[in-house]
């Protein structure tokens, strides 16, 4: 696991030399806490659920392929890839070290957005248990989409194709999961989009969490998924080394 490290420090110093990436984090954390105080303001409630039930399309469309676009697609461009992958490491430990030091990074975005909880402590006496609730669905969701932007980074030396790419899958599995959609699906292949609303889609299983109550199957739906997007991202990478 040392090599694990070595990958991840090298990767999460990057992000901080990278100007683009406190720009979308600085993006991420203001657009999110406007659209969650003007519907504070507007509605009064002193609960975050209007701040979790945006949360997974900005992460989808904006956040997550902005952060993953350069993990392999650098690499790719500047043709290093090859050499890394020559290197005396597991392409596994270099996968994980790359997702890892991602992670880390969207984390520390994640935790710009406490001010909101601690703001609802000043003003009123808010449920704590969905919050909770969220934040760990945050964290589990994020690292679902990170998987699939590391694997389709690796797939391109274009930054901006990998980001549009990530953004449109991130996007339409976070649509799948919103009932409206599925029923327009039904309509055109009946059975289809009740299929991928209950085995596919995101949003449902997030919302489960964003309640505060775990439910244990959404929990193995994002870390499962998770895992088979790092799994077929080293595989990927190791058909190179022939």
């Amino acid at each position: 696991m040392n090599d694990t490290g070595v990958i991840f420090r090298r990767e999460f110093r990057a992000y901080f030399y990278s100007p683009i990436a406190y720009v979308f984090s600085v993006i991420f954390i203001v657009l999110n806490s406007s659209l969650y105080m003007f519907h504070f303001f507007f509605m009064g409630n002193a609960d975050m659920r209007s701040f979790f039930s945006t949360l997974p399309l900005v992460l989808g469309l904006v956040f997550i392929p902005a952060i993953s676009m350069r993990l392999w697609s650098e690499e790719n461009k500047l043709g290093t890839v090859e050499l890394l992958l020559t290197l005396p490491i597991k392409t596994e430990h270099i996968v994980l070290g790359k997702y890892l030091a991602s992670l880390a990074f969207y984390l520390v975005a994640l935790a710009g957005t406490l001010t909101i909880p601690v703001l609802l402590l000043i003003l009123g006496r808010p449920d704590f248990g969905p919050i909770l609730g969220g934040y760990f669905g945050s964290v589990l969701l994020g690292g679902f989409f990170l998987a699939i932007g590391i694997f389709i980074s690796s797939f391109f030396s274009d930054q901006i194709v990998s980001l549009i790419i990530t953004s449109l899958v991130c996007g339409f599995l976070t649509l799948i999961g919103w009932q409206y959609v599925p029923m327009v699906i039904d309509g055109w292949i009946p059975g289809l989009g009740e299929f991928m609303y209950n085995y596919i889609g995101v949003t449902r299983h997030f919302n489960d969490i964003e309640r505060g109550v775990i439910d244990i199957r959404s929990v193995i739906y994002f870390l499962s998924f998770t895992a088979l997007f790092l799994y077929l991202n080293a595989k990927a990478l190791e058909r190179r080394k022939f």
